[in-house]
């Protein structure tokens, strides 16, 4: 075990910080009692947590990863988690895994979803501290904080997870499962294994603590995930590079063909113009055009592209990306014809729609244009399915109610244009059990960015919103709502 893992396994006894269990019936003060006791502990251990650079990407050293696993591991221990274990499948991080019985035969099964690796730091040079030392800082919109890298995607999310199991002594009042993952941000076989193995994920609902607020403050259950799918698409019409003086204007150019079939994928307000790809109105709470613009980093006098709501654009509707173009560079550009092009395209899909429907969709458009009387060259590559909840059960009835308490404001229901692999494969593998996306990020958080943070205010929102959601879920469950 790593030493640093041991010490916070001997820092606190079996029972939890609090010496009991808060019983399921206990007021919601005393609730928010026990987690604001339990806040400096939690932040000591996200630092340490999130002080190991566990980035399980290619060519970077497999030794941090496997210690934050040792270090979770004694963190589920000292939380009074007693059946621990790891899933280990070939060319991918272990899975931690663990169980709490639940307390009586009538109560519900919740598996607690999170992820222990991060993405690359990227450039030092544009942190404002180094991404591997967590540093305490005050946010001008959000107050205190702590940055580093992983921070809040997702090892908050983690400490959540731990936290409501210390506000209840290692004994809440329904039954856990633990699925920690050591290589999301890579991707991963585990994404396809649930339901090859469907009981080991069997339960009631589950809590996939990899999302957060719309915005500080702002409690949200996320509601859908966005599709995605990738191709390539190339075009060769000369054997090399040719004079363009002495053959311009008659020589067909590869980049001119490229270019002219990639403008034809966006209307001219920039909405997807590609037959087949499904698009809908939002019906669900979005970002302000002012917060967009600052989120995204939009400069000013720059129009937004596309037409109708936001909420439309960014999560019901289809997006194209063009990744990444193979062509001579500006600064090395010959006065030449240019024979070979070539361009990578992400694309975003609804929710609902099949991703190889979309992938299809989008080839189909490609192949069937001739720019200049030239033919493309289209490459499928990989598809993923979005996803979208199943609402209004008992565990989202008490899930809303939880965070309305928490965040003491209205919940909002959003969506993400990123994606969440895993939860399709265990939406397959457990199919009447609910899906819930909350957890401590917002959307200012810098993730896969520099200068990555979480906000107190919203891990001490997220540990209070899960642990009210277990005494709520239990007796809606109990009470006779899971039917």
């Amino acid at each position: 075990m790593d030493p640093n893992a041991q010490q916070a396994h001997d820092r606190r006894p079996e029972t939890g910080p609090t010496g009991g269990t808060v019983p399921p019936g206990a007021a919601h003060d005393d609730l928010e009692a026990t987690v604001e006791e339990l806040m400096s502990d939690l932040c000591d251990d996200l630092k340490r947590l999130a002080a190991i650079p566990s980035v399980a990407f290619p060519g970077y050293p497999s030794g941090p990863v496997l210690a934050a696993r040792d270090e979770l591991l004694a963190l589920l221990r000292s939380a009074g988690v007693t059946d621990l274990g790891e899933l280990n499948l070939p060319d991918t991080a272990p899975v931690v895994t663990g169980t709490i019985a639940p307390p009586t035969p009538d109560a519900p099964t919740v598996l607690l979803y999170g992820h222990y690796d991060v993405q690359p730091p990227g450039d030092p040079a544009l942190w404002a501290s180094p991404p591997f030392e967590p540093t305490d800082f005050d946010d001008p919109h959000g107050g205190p904080a702590i940055r580093a890298r992983g921070i809040a995607d997702c090892k908050a999310n983690l400490l959540v997870h731990l936290g409501m199991l210390r506000a209840y002594g290692g004994r809440p009042p329904v039954g856990i499962k633990i699925l920690f993952e050591g290589q999301e941000e890579y991707g991963s076989p585990f994404d396809d294994y649930p339901p090859t193995d469907p009981e080991r994920f069997a339960c009631d609902a589950m809590i996939i603590g990899d999302t957060g607020n719309l915005r500080a403050g702002t409690p949200t259950l996320t509601t859908a995930l966005r599709g995605a799918a990738e191709l390539t698409v190339e075009v060769r019409t000369l054997d090399e590079a040719v004079h363009s003086g002495e053959y311009g204007g008659a020589a067909p150019d590869a980049l001119l063909a490229l270019v002219n079939a990639l403008a034809t994928l966006h209307d001219a307000h920039g909405n997807v113009a590609v037959e087949g790809l499904r698009r809908e109105e939002w019906a669900g709470s979005a970002f302000t055009e002012t917060e967009f613009r600052d989120l995204a980093g939009v400069r000013a006098g720059m129009p937004l592209i596309g037409s109708g709501g936001l909420g439309e654009r960014l999560w019901s509707g289809p997006a194209v990306t063009v990744m990444g173009l193979d062509a001579p560079s500006v600064d090395h550009a010959a006065s030449a014809v240019v024979p070979y092009a070539r361009a990578k395209l992400n694309l975003r899909i609804h929710p609902r729609q099949d991703p190889e429907e979309a992938l299809g969709a989008l080839v189909r458009h490609l192949e069937g244009l001739r720019p200049f009387g030239v033919a493309l060259t289209v490459t499928p590559g990989d598809a993923g399915a979005g996803f979208e909840a199943r609402t209004g059960g008992p565990a989202y009835r008490a899930a809303e109610t939880a965070l309305r308490r928490a965040w003491g404001a209205p919940v909002a229901h959003a969506a993400t244009g990123g994606s969440i692999p895993l939860v399709n494969g265990l939406a397959r593998a457990v199919p009447g059990a609910e899906i819930l996306l909350f957890g401590a990020e917002d959307k200012q958080c810098n993730l896969h960015a520099p200068n990555e943070r979480v906000l107190l205010s919203e891990l001490r929102g997220a540990v209070l919103a899960e642990t009210v959601f277990m005494r709520e879920y239990a007796a809606a469950f109990r009470a006779g709502g899971a039917t």
